[in-house]
């Protein structure tokens, strides 16, 4: 069975624990981050580890909500479903697939609230799939 078709099976729950009542820093005094969860795509995770998954990344949820370290996430469908949109000389062109040929792909993404990048490291670090996969964090853009 591939991770993706895992990761998707797995992870309903983490878009079941999202509410409307989570607690979220209005201030903005904290540093905002995109994580990215990444996968390769031809992972394979053994019968113990697929087994550890969903509840891990379930109890991850709840821990990250209840910090107000996490704001939201939700997984995404298989790069396979994807469609990119550009315009070159004023056509659009639209094509089926990922923008990029990878060996890993975003299978979903978080939005953190951190006092830090080193607040951000840890929130990440405690991600399950950062046991086989890859958690990019990128702040959101400051003017």
């Amino acid at each position: 069975m591939s991770i993706w078709r895992v990761f998707v099976h797995c992870l309903v729950a983490e878009a079941q624990q999202r509410s409307a009542s989570a607690t979220v820093n209005e201030s903005w005094d904290e540093m905002r981050y995109l994580m990215f969860v990444c996968v390769g795509e031809s992972v394979e995770l053994e019968s113990r580890e697929r087994a550890r998954i969903g509840p891990d990344t379930e109890a991850w949820v709840t821990e990250m909500d209840g910090r107000g370290a996490r704001l939201q996430g939700q997984r995404l469908a298989a790069p396979s479903e994807a469609t990119t949109v550009r315009v070159r000389h004023g056509e659009v062109l639209v094509s089926d697939g990922p923008f990029a040929e990878t060996k890993e792909h975003i299978a979903g993404f978080d939005i953190l609230d951190c006092a830090d990048l080193d607040a951000a490291i840890e929130v990440a670090s405690k991600h399950p799939v950062a046991r086989f996969g890859t958690l990019e964090l990128r702040p959101f853009w400051e003017q």
